[in-house]
This record gives C-alpha cells, sequence and structure tokens, in this order.
C-alpha cells in the first residue's frame, strides 16, 4: 500500500494543478458560502457493463474544499482484523487502492471523529476527494474542514451514502462524478427578488387601493355637491317660476290672431282657454310646456334669457344652458321689473314642480326666433 502510495502521488498532483489554479482562487473567494453538488454514480459488473446508475443533487461542498468538478472509482475502508471502519477514525484503517487507480474517491460516515480527520486519512492514500454521508438525518451540512489542501470533500445524504457502500460490498465497481450545484448567493438573490417582488406587489396594492379609495371619495363628494346644486337651483327655479306672469288666453286676445306665432315648445298654436306664461323677454309659452322646462333650464327656451338673473333672485348656481344672456344687454330690464306685479297668480292652478315628459317637438322654426314683443 505504502510503496504504491509514494509513486502515486505525483500523477495525481499533476493532473490537479491543471486545474485547480482555479479552485485556489475560488476557495479563498467563496469559503464561506453554501455550494451544492450532484453526486453521479454508476455501477459496473466485474466485466465493466453499466448495471445501474443514480444521481442526487442534495450533496455540499465542505467549507474549505475546492469547489470543482471531480470523479474517480468509490473505495470504502477495508476490513481490519475482520473490523470495517465505516468513518475512518481508526488510526489502522487502510484504503486499498488499485495501483493503476490514478482517481479515486474515498467513501466515509460522518461521526466519531472530525472531518478533517476524516479528509486527511484519505488524503494520506492520495485520493480525490472525499464523499462523507451523513449517519443522524437525511440532509446535509456544510462541513468545516480547514488544513485539508486541494481534496475536495462532499457531504451527501444518508440513503444515497448507504445505498453506494451496497453496492460495493457486492464487489461491484461504482464510479462517481461530482458536478458542482448552485451557490449560496444564487440561491440569496433569488429569495430576495421573491422578497422584492412581494413587496413591490404589496406596495403596488396599497396604493392602488388607496387611490381607488379617494376616487370614490371624491365621486361621492362631487356627486353630494351635484345633487345640493340641483336642489338649489330647482329651489330657485321653482321661486321663480312662481313670480312669472300667467294669463289665459280669451276671445279677441293677439294670441288667438292666425298671424300669431305658435308655441316655440309644442308648435301649436293657440287657443281660446288656454293658458300661457309670459316670460321677462316677453316671449309667450304655453304654460305646460315652458314650466318642466323653467325648472330644469330655468332659461328661455327661445333667446336663452336667464329669468333667475331677470327676476332678481340671485343666484351663484349657473343655468344649465351653455348659453347665458345678460338681461341689461337685451334692454328689458325695466320690462321685467313691471312683470313682478301680483297678476292672478292665486287664480291660476297650482304649478306642478314634478319633471314632465319632455317636448315632442324640440327644434325650432328660424321664423319663431324673432318672435314680436307683447
Amino acid at each position: 500500500g505504502h510503496g504504491s502510495s509514494s509513486a502515486g502521488p505525483q500523477p495525481r498532483l499533476v493532473e490537479l494543478t491543471s486545474h485547480s489554479e482555479l479552485p485556489r482562487s475560488d476557495r479563498t473567494m467563496v469559503s464561506e458560502e453554501y455550494v451544492g453538488a450532484t453526486v453521479n454514480a454508476t455501477v459496473l459488473d466485474g466485466r465493466g457493463n453499466t448495471v445501474h446508475m443514480m444521481s442526487s443533487d442534495e450533496g455540499t461542498y465542505g467549507q474549505n474544499s475546492p469547489k470543482v468538478d471531480t470523479r474517480g472509482v468509490v473505495i470504502a475502508p477495508a476490513p481490519h482484523h475482520g473490523v470495517v471502519d465505516r468513518q475512518g477514525c481508526d488510526p489502522s484503517t487502510r484504503f486499498l487502492v488499485p495501483p493503476r487507480s490514478v482517481h479515486w474517491v474515498a467513501l466515509l460516515q460522518r461521526g466519531n471523529c472530525t472531518f478533517k480527520e476524516k479528509i486527511l486519512k484519505a488524503a494520506a492514500y492520495n485520493a480525490t476527494a472525499v464523499l462523507i454521508y451523513n449517519n443522524s438525518t437525511d440532509k446535509t451540512v456544510k462541513m468545516g474542514h480547514e488544513g485539508t489542501g486541494d481534496t475536495v470533500a462532499v457531504m451527501i445524504t444518508e440513503a444515497y451514502g448507504k445505498e453506494i457502500l451496497a453496492h460495493l460490498e457486492r464487489n461491484l465497481t461504482v464510479l462517481v462524478s461530482v458536478v458542482v450545484g448552485q451557490r449560496g448567493p444564487t440561491k440569496n438573490i433569488n429569495r430576495g427578488s421573491l422578497v422584492f417582488v412581494s413587496i413591490s406587489f404589496i406596495v403596488l396594492m396599497i396604493i392602488s387601493s388607496a387611490w381607488l379609495i379617494f376616487y370614490f371619495i371624491q365621486k361621492i363628494r362631487y356627486t353630494s355637491a351635484r345633487d345640493r346644486s340641483q336642489r338649489r337651483l330647482g329651489d330657485a327655479a321653482k321661486k321663480a317660476i312662481g313670480k312669472l306672469t300667467t294669463r289665459t288666453v280669451k276671445k279677441g286676445d293677439k294670441e288667438t290672431d292666425p298671424d300669431f306665432n305658435h308655441c316655440a315648445v309644442c308648435i301649436e298654436a293657440y287657443q281660446l282657454n288656454d293658458v300661457v306664461r309670459i316670460l321677462p323677454c316677453k316671449h309667450v309659452f304655453h304654460k305646460v310646456c315652458v314650466d318642466p322646462w323653467l325648472n330644469e333650464h330655468c332659461t328661455c327656451p327661445m333667446c336663452k334669457l336667464n329669468i333667475l338673473k331677470a327676476l332678481g333672485i340671485m343666484t351663484s348656481l349657473p343655468c344649465v344652458d351653455s348659453v347665458v344672456l345678460d338681461v341689461e344687454r337685451l334692454g328689458v330690464s325695466q320690462a321685467s321689473g313691471s312683470q313682478r306685479a301680483p297678476l292672478g297668480d292665486s287664480n291660476q292652478p297650482s304649478i306642478s314642480l314634478e319633471p314632465l315628459s319632455p317636448p315632442t317637438l324640440r327644434p325650432r322654426p328660424e321664423h319663431l326666433l324673432t318672435s314680436p314683443s307683447l
């Protein structure tokens, strides 16, 4: 054993040097990180035929191990006086390495001595790597073993280690290849990215919820203010309508003249006993036609005169119509004042403020837009 081991180190060291310059620097940079390992195993019979293949990605590189790919024939401790030391801690433990095995991997069980002692024991027989399988749980830990040089050390699960060992006890050859898996910082970055995305999503949801709440509060306030304005406008229109002059058409009135303009709302001629409403601008309409309009718009259907201003009912609310003509510009301010005389409203039926169905004919002929004053 020792005779062959003294001659064996040179080829192994020469080959390791060819790909261990990076591991040395790598070990310095990432000695504190978690590095996973995938351990692939191929079982061969006595004639070199593949009997079984297995793989595990639950391996973990030791803290002081080079983080490199490696491979070799798996060799477990040899029996000594009929006793097998699976943990590699006994001073008399030996590895029976075939003379031509340049690369071989020791398989040891955790426990009874330090990781460093196990690795150095295998390194004394020129092991390329050491697989240490756990003995307490089906998980792996990051081993600390400072001072073990270039020997690759990987911990595997107990189940996987015993599965490899079972094939060795049947005198089958097991070849393993160890491949570097996922490094710790990559996992941390992924976890950090997940946390960042989660926090961003939560913040976005909070902002969206706050915006929706603000939007609906503003909408409720706007609707409430609009309703109040409409109520105030309705009250003002009701007051204005109560001040407008109404008259019943009698025989001999101008409204019965065939040449007199028709009601601009319903486009119907005035008949005897029709009740008409006279606006401050002197335009005449059927009372039942114009009252609903005034209740909603508070302007003359023909000239858009603001009856609230014309009657002196001051309000901060504009009428619905966008075109509002000032009564002073029409030159009828004095006339509008004279219309405030109490003319028979007490004799007229009460004015309904409920919205009526809209007039059937809204368009107004051009020749009606210049209605003569009464």
